[in-house]
């Protein structure tokens, strides 16, 4: 079997709830960005979350996306490592259960987890504990599977560690290898103070398309408005897909600047939007779309997704509800 896309990314437990800003504040946690944490403190922040509802969904930033191709009907695989527990076993179960490829084998280990925490604006902020994704090798990343894909999409995310940093460039020397294109997403702009030489050499290098959001794009290039950001970026990486948020994204494709209008929708958690995002366009690009109707299919798929609890779309996307999106 050939894959539209293979992933490469962390294996995440989500716990999403919803709090106040209050609680926030009480706990001393920094609103609207992703901390990484270790056991001890995850626990604290649940033991304070006792009498809120949780909801339980297999993530990861790279696994939102590789799921959201899948639901839009695309082929796909992903690598990643989960811990032989019981979020370990839910993980896979969901997985597999949509028909996604997972290589590489549970191993002992706390499956790593990240509670979401939304506030009535709709913002998310995570406290992620890595648990055993962090221990993602090269040696888990296998040739022949890679040499199967038309896209290998890699997570920023995974730059944060010396393992998941060396599995991530080895699928992407095994992609170059094999003729197969590479996505990037930078994940969060705090990558971008520790990874910057990493990022500037895969953007100037072997990346054909770099997705990243507004923020991210000023972090990398030095700049502050964001056309002259994927501009900038375009000089260098063939394809750029730079998210506005509610303003939309912009395209950057063979010189031609695409702009993709944003979707109304009534936001109730942004977890996972820029994951759906980049799921429309690769599944669009991958399947026969013009670059301009994948980044209407992401805008489109991001708006479903921000309209919800959790990172997922409500369902999956037939070719037809996928053209009555593009209408």
């Amino acid at each position: 079997m050939s894959y539209d896309v293979f992933g490469v990314g962390n294996a995440i437990m989500d716990m999403q709830v919803q709090c106040d800003d209050a609680f926030l504040e009480s706990m001393g946690i920094e609103k609207g960005i992703m901390t990484l944490v270790d056991e001890t403190r995850q626990q604290e922040i649940l033991d304070a979350l006792a009498e809120h509802n949780v909801n339980y969904c297999s993530g990861g930033s790279a696994a939102n996306t590789i799921v959201g191709v899948a639901d839009m009907g695309g082929k796909v695989a992903y690598a990643c490592k989960t811990g032989a527990d019981g979020f370990g076993n839910q993980y896979l179960e969901e997985m597999q259960d949509l028909g996604i490829a997972i290589e590489v084998p549970q191993t002992q280990g706390q499956t790593g987890s990240c509670v979401v925490l939304i506030t009535p604006d709709a913002q998310r902020t995570m406290l992620t504990n890595l648990g055993i994704s962090s221990s993602l090798s090269e040696d888990d990343i296998i040739e022949s599977e890679i040499a199967k894909a038309e896209y290998v999409y890699i997570e920023g995310y995974l730059f944060a560690g010396d393992s998941t940093k060396a599995a991530a460039l080895k699928a992407i020397e095994l992609a170059e290898k094999n003729n197969v294109k590479i996505a990037l997403t930078v994940s969060d702009p705090f990558l971008i103070d520790i990874c910057r030489d990493d990022f500037k050499r895969l953007v100037e290098g072997p990346v054909n398309l770099l997705f990243c959001n507004e923020e991210e794009a000023k972090a990398l290039t030095g700049l502050d408005d964001p056309i002259d950001c994927a501009h900038e970026i375009h000089k260098h990486c063939d394809n750029v897909a730079l998210t506005l948020g509610k303003k939309g994204s912009i395209i950057m494709h063979q010189g031609e600047t695409l702009p993709v209008e944003g979707v109304e929708a009534d936001a109730i958690d942004t977890t996972g939007a820029g994951d759906m995002y980049a799921a429309g366009v690769l599944y669009g690009i991958t399947n026969g779309l013009t670059w301009q109707k994948s980044g209407h299919l992401g805008s489109h798929a991001a708006g479903l997704v921000v309209s919800q609890l959790g990172a997922r779309l409500p369902g999956a996307l037939t070719e037809e509800a996928i053209a009555q999106l593009l209408k």
